[in-house]
């Protein structure tokens, strides 16, 4: 009897949760529902009645980014364009001219040429602003003016440019652009093999065993795997790169949300090639997604040394959709965490400051984690290496500068007033650094810090209140000492400064190869990971 009625009452709760089960979800149905009618409707209408000419899919594409910009920046409606480009950069080849090139404030701009390709054979250099394509005007196609450029195999393309206030123009051929991954490697004189990993395309772990087991082959017993700079790319590439130093079966990364198809957990699937090697991954602001799946695996499970700088810190996990005619919503689908269980995500999207900011979690509210030989590590986004350096580093007035193209800018202007011939003679001098200085004040560049912002609201606010004057003045005074060490900041964050313009001059005079030809004897990050290396004891007790 009182087994009858047990089940009864299960039976009754099943039905209960199915029934509640079934009523959210059908509460959230009719809410969708309801808001595409309300939209459809209102698209419509506007459409239809508004005084002038509208463009619907225009309208359409404002109203989708409008929608995702209240979620991540990773979280994009790609049309048909968005979609091939993408599939272009995963593939690791494209029909161009081989260049890459920025689209910003209403200019198309030459970023950098590469070495053999249809633009370099052209003359075309970092700095010439592309005005016309193939008698196009670039100005009518905003975002989209970098399309112009592809096309088929051999086809000729006319292209007119600006160059130091000067009109030019000439023609050149599309041809297949390969973007290798693995876009250096080298045997050094102390068998220390080095190897640049730039992106995590279908081809980068064929690359990476490719160019280890060259080196291994001349004598390489020890490793630096450079990802400094490196956005990412596929998961499962980084998997794999990963495989090459750490044993099979290993946890590489797991992936948690709340929609439970999407909790997985990543493992080494393949034997390894060489789990032995002393190594060093080097790492820094701009190494991100899969970089820092790789590095955080690296140094959870204490294979090797990291040097460098915090990784950018962009631990989120997207996956593309299928929708109409061709398009995509690559939609963010869960969070990476590294073996010791961090998480890699730096922002958090879902609490935003009152300018409507994603906030970073602060410094006192690290976890903290152990490697797999117990050492400490903590999370609070991106990896923060075993060994930093404040050469790898990306200061607020660094990111000022970048982002508002000082150094991009000061490069092009260096190159057309230097002549350098041998890369072994190069030295970015404390004299060029001095004219850099100036050339910012002839640019009038600024920049507001977050601190400087929230006193200009303080101060804005104590006087509509009607605080004493000297209580604003004293808000006055504190904005004329943080301008004061922002000037300072030039200095006191020269380091930094002063490599990433040494990247950008070596970059217009002698391509990537010759960069990294240079970071060989010169860089302090690689000149930081053979030392490491080369004192087996030392290695050692950092890992311990």
């Amino acid at each position: 009897m009182k087994t009858s009625i047990l089940k009864k009452i299960t039976i009754v709760t099943l039905s209960l949760g199915l029934f509640l089960g079934m009523s959210s979800f059908k509460a959230d149905f009719f809410e969708i529902a309801k808001q595409l009618e309300i939209f459809t409707t209102f698209f419509k209408e506007l459409n239809m009645n508004y005084v002038d000419e509208t463009n619907p899919a225009e309208l359409m594409d404002t109203a989708i980014k409008a929608m995702l910009t209240d979620l991540d920046p990773y979280t994009n409606y790609w049309n048909e364009q968005d979609v091939e480009a993408a599939r272009m950069n995963t593939a690791g080849e494209y029909q161009g001219i081989g260049a890459a090139v920025r689209i910003q404030n209403e200019k198309f701009t030459i970023l950098e040429t590469y070495k053999g390709f249809a633009a370099d054979k052209a003359g075309l250099k970092a700095g010439d602003e592309i005005i016309k394509v193939g008698g196009l005007d670039v100005s009518n196609y905003k975002e989209d003016a970098g399309e112009l450029l592809n096309g088929a195999p051999n086809s000729e393309i006319s292209l007119t440019y600006i160059r130091q206030g000067k009109t030019h123009t000439t023609t050149l051929k599309r041809g297949t652009v390969a973007l290798k991954a693995v876009s250096f490697y080298k045997l050094l004189e102390d068998q220390t093999g080095y190897i640049v990993l730039s992106r995590f395309n279908e081809k980068a772990s064929e690359e990476t065993i490719k160019a280890l087991k060259d080196l291994e082959s001349q004598g390489a017993n020890k490793i630096i795997l450079d990802l400094r700079g490196n956005p990412g790319g596929l998961l499962s590439e980084a998997i794999l790169v990963s495989n090459i130093f750490i044993d099979k079966g290993q946890t590489i990364t797991t992936t948690k949300s709340i929609i439970e198809k999407y909790n997985q957990q990543y493992t080494t699937p393949k034997e390894p090639i060489n789990t032995k090697i002393p190594l060093a991954v080097l790492i820094n602001g701009r190494s991100a997604s899969a970089s820092e799946i790789v590095a955080g695996a690296i140094q959870d499970l204490d294979r090797g040394v990291v040097v460098g700088a915090r990784s950018f810190g962009k631990g989120l996990v997207q996956r593309p959709k299928e929708l109409a005619y061709g398009t995509q919503l690559k939609i963010t689908i869960s969070r990476y965490y590294t073996p010791s269980g961090r998480c890699i995500q730096a922002l958090n999207y879902r609490e935003r400051d009152k300018d409507g900011n994603a906030v970073r979690t602060k410094t006192e509210d690290y976890n903290e984690f152990k490697t797999k030989n117990g050492r400490s590590v903590f999370d609070g986004g991106g990896i923060l290496p075993d060994v930093q350096l404040e050469t790898s580093e990306y200061s607020a007035i660094t990111n000022a500068l970048l982002a508002y193209g000082a150094i991009f800018d000061f490069a092009t202007e260096y190159y057309y007033n230097h002549e350098i011939d041998n890369l072994a003679e190069f030295k970015f001098t404390d004299q060029d650094y001095s004219n850099f200085k100036s050339f910012l004040q002839k640019k009038n560049f600024s920049y507001q810090t977050r601190t400087e912002a929230d006193l200009m609201e303080a101060m804005n606010t104590a006087k509509k209140e009607a605080f004493k004057p000297e209580i604003i003045q004293h808000y006055k005074n504190i904005l004329k000492e943080i301008e004061v060490s922002k000037t300072a900041d030039l200095d006191t964050k020269s380091p930094e400064i002063k490599s990433l313009l040494t990247d950008e001059i070596i970059k217009r005079y002698f391509y990537q190869e010759g960069l990294y030809q240079y970071y060989l004897d010169n860089n302090p990050e690689i000149l930081e990971a053979r030392k490491i290396l080369n004192n087996k004891q030392k290695y050692l007790d950092i890992l311990k």
